[in-house]
């Protein structure tokens, strides 16, 4: 190897610093940067949306207060967490039509409909009813701030359809015929609900309620540690310990289905997932086990 890229005129630190400063590298690594903190936001977000319109509505039910102190302390951090969201998700699509035009030329008589779907039906939704839910508390009956806390939730509930019917289909890409080197669809419910978006859905909005609910049952540990807030921290311990108990089994069930559909539809990226670099078949499950 380096006696070709000697005769090639090319140093082994000309080599480096030419990968260092590759612009698909660094195209990438931009994206990543971004899209590392938007999905963590989303995370959050997505499941105390949901989180918050429960103790909304036990709070209509039931009356009891320490439900709507355990709400006003969560829809401040909701809102900021909501407001990063929205700040990194608007440069993501800038990133997509610069680090990669080609590729948004090519695709964005499928993409661009599913992206406009999610700002009409979700993010309008969720900006509308979050004023309500923010600075409405003294404005509007009970049961109307209970119903803007369960449009916020609809609304990060589709956000997320949306965004993950993009995603996947630009993994098991569906119901479209390329014309000229574009994609045009032919068949929207194909291109919706594309081979891997119903297992993608379940498994990533599961994960988003449980992310929420260990920081709400970390935060709620945290009370009950230093003495503080006992009333409160117990009932933030309580409701997400039943929630986590269900669904973290459940999410097990929900991966491995996940990681099914990936090797029906995506061999290559399971292979990739599991540092399969040699072509085979029939490979034992032990055959990439480190020997040491």
């Amino acid at each position: 190897m380096k006696e070709a890229r000697a005769l090639r005129g090319e140093s082994l630190n000309d080599r480096s610093s030419i990968m260092h400063f590759d612009p698909v590298f660094l195209s990438r690594l931009q994206f990543a940067w971004v899209i590392g903190w938007h999905i963590l936001l989303p995370a959050f977000t997505v499941g105390m949306a949901a989180f918050i319109a429960v103790l909304e509505g036990f709070h209509l039910i039931t009356g009891r207060a320490v439900y709507l102190r355990v709400s006003m302390f969560w829809i401040r951090l909701f809102s900021v967490a909501f407001g990063m969201g929205v700040v990194t998700g608007v440069v993501m699509p800038f990133q997509i039509g610069t680090n990669w035009s080609r590729y948004a030329d090519a695709t964005s008589n499928v993409l661009s409909p599913l992206f406009a779907y999610e700002g009409l039906t979700a993010f309008f939704l969720e900006a509308g009813f979050l004023g309500v839910l923010l600075f409405g508390r003294k404005v509007v009956p009970r049961w109307a701030h209970f119903f803007a806390a369960l449009m916020v939730a609809t609304g990060t509930l589709l956000s997320s359809f949306w965004i993950l019917s993009a995603n996947s289909w630009m993994q098991t890409p569906a119901g479209y015929e390329i014309l000229d080197g574009r994609f045009y669809p032919t068949d929207w419910m194909a291109v919706i609900f594309n081979p891997s978006f119903l297992p993608r859905l379940a498994h990533t909005v599961v994960a988003f309620f449980i992310t929420a609910g260990f920081v709400v049952l970390g935060t709620g540990a945290y009370l009950i540690r230093r003495g503080r807030f006992l009333t409160e921290g117990q009932t933030m311990l309580s409701m997400t310990l039943w929630l986590l108990t269900a669904l973290v089994p459940l999410q097990i069930f929900l991966g491995d289905h996940h990681g099914l559909n990936t090797l029906e539809h995506q061999p290559a990226k399971l292979a990739a997932i599991e540092a399969r670099w040699e072509t085979a078949r029939n490979v034992p499950p032990d055959a990439f086990r480190d020997p040491r």
